[in-house]
């Protein structure tokens, strides 16, 4: 730990001949190896602890800065050592400032009585009118953000959660900032009762108001020109630049805004972008992109989302007010100039094109077109099944992952199939079999929710379900297989059997996190009983959950392979798990095939060259001999029994 001491009088005076003042050179301490020459013309009150200057800073295009004090006012400050302060208009106050920082030309940076740092602040999250409010904190994980926004029905729970979160803030309140080692803030105007991490840059920003910046040296923040921002909390390895303005928000980590931006009681999440539109009380689930002017995202809760331009929701009906809200499903997509008027539901991987307004919930047809024409909403079950852009954003989302792998808040499942989507389009199986055996074979159309769907996209969306469900349910088998250890038929149906504790029954999607949703609710009963009482053990157990996806799958995908194959994989025969590991390699190349011909569309006959050496196309092709190559050593396996 540190130590100080008084300033000596020879000290006090060669300070006073460099321009210095004190209210009280008494309340004035300095490191050991203190040095008055780098302080020039500055202003002490309050307590003041100083350290040594002995650094120089190299700045852009070779410019050299000593550290030290020069034309500064401080009050109540401790500034660490190899520092450099110069130019402040008004005064620092309040503040301990690390090692090795950078201050030039601010207005203000101060902490003006007891404050949280934005930490406590409560944002209206999709309903405007308030009932839904999120309190942000530090450490909030998208997980414990969807629990407070949609679990709203168990006030236990939202007290419980709101009590631990409650003790985390006033652990932080202090009426002391700080300022944390290696940051540079310059050019910039007011900063108030705002806590900075290490290692952050704010250049050229012009507000910051009760807020925490939580950079860290592995993932540092940096804040940008214009950038004006109230009651918030930005996490590491994010950036706010170019004219953004934001309030009553939380910026999760390695988030994107820029280009003007503006939002408001909105939370973003892992790795979203935000840019040239506006956000107002959206839940930004892990990867939310926009990125037109003309874009609006209100009262809607998104993942994996990408908007297109002048995309719009409302989220009222000139009644009641703005008390309406909705949800695009992970992975959902809007096209130019799409319009959906709240409250309505769009399932996992769709896609949305035109105007909808009568309020559908297609979450249980994943992976469908929503098109509208006259006015009507046209549905096509499973059609983007076969896009090569779904499989394109499958293939980014983990290679875009700019978190920092240590402490990472959110839990995200980038799986295209999982429990989750199978679970919805057995769901849509169902529902395409009855509209069809209710209205009859030969009708050219079937109504659903407000919608239309032709003969020939229910026929083809049984098919497109059949192939992904084969797909997934194969690949869960010859995993399990591949990784299990057995001799003959009877060991390998006891390798078969799963001794996870969860997995079994509905799956739910908790804003990136794919769980059962039995898991959950064990944490859920564990915080409304008080056995998790810790915004970090609460953390703890989310991560616990995700850690073991694929024990749980499994399990899941056992239980439905019997139900859904009608067979019983206690006695299953060798001849059996083939022909099904057959209908898997042809339901996983059938696939690949129309992702292919897909992908054609975007190449002319002329340049059929280029199609086939295009590195998406080529890795289609992979895919397929890989695959085509492991289901041959699975069933050469099995043969031999």
């Amino acid at each position: 730990m540190k130590t100080y001491r008084k300033l000596s009088q020879k000290e006090i005076d060669s300070l006073c001949r460099n321009g210095c003042s004190a209210s009280d050179w008494s309340a004035v301490e300095v490191s050991e190896d203190f040095s008055t020459e780098y302080i020039r013309h500055a202003r002490f009150s309050g307590n003041i602890r100083l350290g040594a200057f002995n650094k120089e800073f190299i700045l852009a295009g070779g410019m050299k800065k000593h550290s030290g004090l020069y034309h500064v006012t401080l009050h109540n400050v401790t500034v660490g050592d190899d520092c450099c302060i110069e130019n402040v208009n008004n005064y620092i106050a309040n503040y301990n400032i690390g090692d090795n920082v950078f201050i030039e030309n601010v207005d203000i940076i101060l902490t003006d009585g007891q404050s949280s740092f934005g930490n406590g602040v409560e944002v209206s999250v999709l309903n405007e009118t308030g009932g839904m409010e999120v309190v942000i904190y530090d450490r909030l994980s998208a997980q414990t953000a969807y629990l407070m926004t949609m679990y709203r029905d168990n006030p236990i729970l939202v007290g419980a959660l709101r009590t631990a979160i409650g003790r985390y803030v006033q652990g932080v309140t202090s009426s002391v900032g700080t300022i944390g080692s290696g940051v540079t803030i310059a050019d910039t105007g007011y900063i108030k009762n705002v806590r900075i991490g290490e290692c952050c840059k704010i250049e050229g920003t012009s507000r910051l108001k009760n807020g925490s910046i939580n950079s860290t040296a592995s993932a540092p923040v940096h804040l940008g020109v214009n950038v004006i921002g109230d009651d918030f909390i930005i996490c590491s390895g994010s950036s706010v630049e170019d004219g953004v303005t934001f309030s009553r928000c939380f910026i999760g980590q390695a988030c994107m805004l820029g280009h003007n931006y503006s939002a408001s009681d909105s939370l973003f999440f892992g790795n979203c972008q935000g840019e040239n539109g506006e956000a107002c009380a959206i839940f930004a689930g892990p990867f939310t992109v926009t990125h037109h002017k003309s874009t609006l995202l209100i009262a809607g809760m998104f993942s994996f989302m990408n908007a297109g331009s002048g995309s719009n929701q409302s989220n009222h009906m000139y009644k009641l007010g703005p008390i309406h809200q909705g949800m695009l499903e992970r992975g959902a997509k809007t096209a130019s100039d799409s319009y959906i008027l709240w409250p309505a539901k769009v399932g996992a991987f769709s896609l949305v094109m035109g105007r909808h307004v009568s309020h559908q919930d297609t979450s249980d047809l994943p992976f469908s077109y929503l098109i509208e024409q006259q006015n009507t909403t046209y549905i096509m079950p499973g059609a983007n099944l076969k896009s090569v852009g779904t499989i394109r954003d499958a293939k980014k989302w983990p290679q875009r992952d700019r978190r920092s792998k240590e402490d990472r808040l959110d839990q995200i499942n980038f799986n295209l199939l999982s429990p989750y989507v199978i679970q919805k389009m057995l769901n849509g199986v169902s529902i395409l079999k009855s509209l069809r055996d209710v209205s009859g074979v030969g009708s050219e159309s079937y109504v659903y929710q407000s919608g239309m769907i032709k003969r020939s996209s229910l026929l083809k969306g049984l098919d497109y379900y059949g192939m992904a469900i084969d797909k997934f349910l194969g690949n869960s088998l010859i995993t399990r297989i591949m990784q299990s250890k057995f001799e003959d038929i009877a060991s390998l149906h006891e390798a078969l059997v799963s001794d996870a504790a969860y997995g079994e029954g509905e799956w739910v999607d908790i804003a990136g996190m794919i769980a059962p949703k039995e898991a959950v609710s064990g944490l859920v009963d564990d915080i409304c009983s008080g056995r998790l009482t810790d915004v970090e053990e609460i953390n703890e157990r989310f991560a616990a959950i995700h850690s073991n996806y694929y024990e749980y799958e499994w399990k899941w995908a056992y239980g439905i392979m019997e139900q859904y194959y009608d067979v019983d994989l206690k006695k299953i025969s060798a001849d059996k798990l083939c022909e099904l590991i057959g209908r898997w390699k042809s339901s996983v190349i059938g696939l690949d095939n129309l992702v292919y011909e897909d992908a054609r569309k975007d190449f002319s006959l002329s340049s059929m060259t280029e199609f086939e050496s295009n590195p998406f196309v080529m890795s289609v092709r992979e895919h397929i001999r890989v695959k085509s190559e492991l289901g041959d050593k699975v069933l050469a396996m099995l043969k031999g029994f």
